[in-house]
């Protein structure tokens, strides 16, 4: 499976942005697919998490009301909807996907599979 994110870019506070990650290869053996977000000196950290077969979605605490996480399957792609953004929104974010079943509170970025190259996301002040 290869993932390509895309959509980052500069935005200011309060602002809204769109990130996407097209998924290719054999697609049918995604079952989650997430974001993750690393600042510089940070570690990666959780966003969101959907399951690819019935669009269940779990977020991280502090995106909650902020971010909505969904997916076109038909496309193959998964979408993150960024709102009300903040400076300390500002990460490269990574698209992830899953081949098992695994719980979306799982926010532990070593178990998913496969990795997009990341998208940056700077949000001005």
């Amino acid at each position: 499976v290869q993932l390509q994110a895309s959509g980052g870019g500069l935005v200011q506070a309060g602002g809204s942005l769109r990130l996407s990650c097209a998924a290719a290869g054999r697609t049918f053996s995604i079952y989650v697919m997430g974001w993750f977000r690393q600042a510089p000196g940070k570690e990666t950290e959780f966003v969101a998490a959907i399951n690819w077969k019935n669009g269940s979605t779990y977020y991280a605490d502090s995106m909650k009301g902020r971010f909505t996480i969904s997916r076109d399957n038909a496309k193959n792609t998964v979408y993150l909807q960024m709102g009300k953004l903040k400076p300390e929104d500002t990460a490269v974010y990574y698209c992830a996907a899953a081949r098992s079943s695994l719980p979306l509170n799982t926010v532990v970025p070593g178990v998913y599979n496969y990795w997009g190259q990341g998208t940056q996301v700077t949000v001005s002040s």
